[in-house]
């Protein structure tokens, strides 16, 4: 068997390895040779995912993204429990749905939410190639990397004081709790 992997299958454990080991001696004290693995798949699943998805869709049915979130949504809203009137908002709820779909009057809509916002949105705001500002991307991705660090400071700093907060306010409850009779009865 030849040593190289053929155009589009997947790479050997020993390519893998092969790789690992040519990275700078900075990037393997980053990570293990594991992680890496773990990384490099974590990428590949968000690169593929999505698409696999839209070609599942477009395939099988004549939804996109938008069509399905739309009509699995409001499929959740049944509100009488009664058939009659259940059905007919079935009927209501794929019409709407069908509206952003493949073949639907707002399409192009239904499209653009699909691959700008839900797929997006799956690759963490990534588009496919990967970029967060399209063309832009060598002036937008640096700004976004750095919005994105102080943002989890201040994310883990709003979590810690909003604990602070609701355990006073646990702590309040019980007190309240127990003037009235409350708690734990022994």
């Amino acid at each position: 068997m030849a040593d190289t992997a053929k155009e589009g299958s997947h790479p050997s454990e020993d390519q893998k390895k092969a790789i690992y080991e040519g990275l700078s001696d900075d990037q393997k004290k980053k990570q293990t040779y594991t992680e890496w693995v773990k990384d490099a798949y974590n990428n590949q699943y968000e690169n593929w995912m999505p698409w696999i998805e839209d070609k599942y869709l477009a395939w099988f049915g004549t939804d996109n993204k938008a069509s399905y979130a739309t009509k699995d949504t409001l499929s959740k809203s049944k509100v009488t429990g009664i058939s009659q009137v259940d059905k007919l908002q079935d009927g209501v709820n794929n019409l709407v749905g069908d509206q952003v779909g493949k073949d639907g009057l707002l399409a192009p809509v239904g499209n653009m939410a699909s691959k700008e916002g839900i797929n997006r949105a799956e690759r963490g705001g990534k588009d496919e190639h990967g970029s967060y500002g399209g063309p832009a991307s060598s002036y937008t991705d640096p700004v976004i990397g750095k919005a994105q660090g102080a943002g989890e400071g201040l994310a883990g700093g709003a979590q810690s004081a909003g604990g602070a907060v609701t355990d006073g306010a646990k702590g309040a409850g019980s007190y309240i709790g127990g003037m009235f009779g409350g708690g734990k009865k022994e």
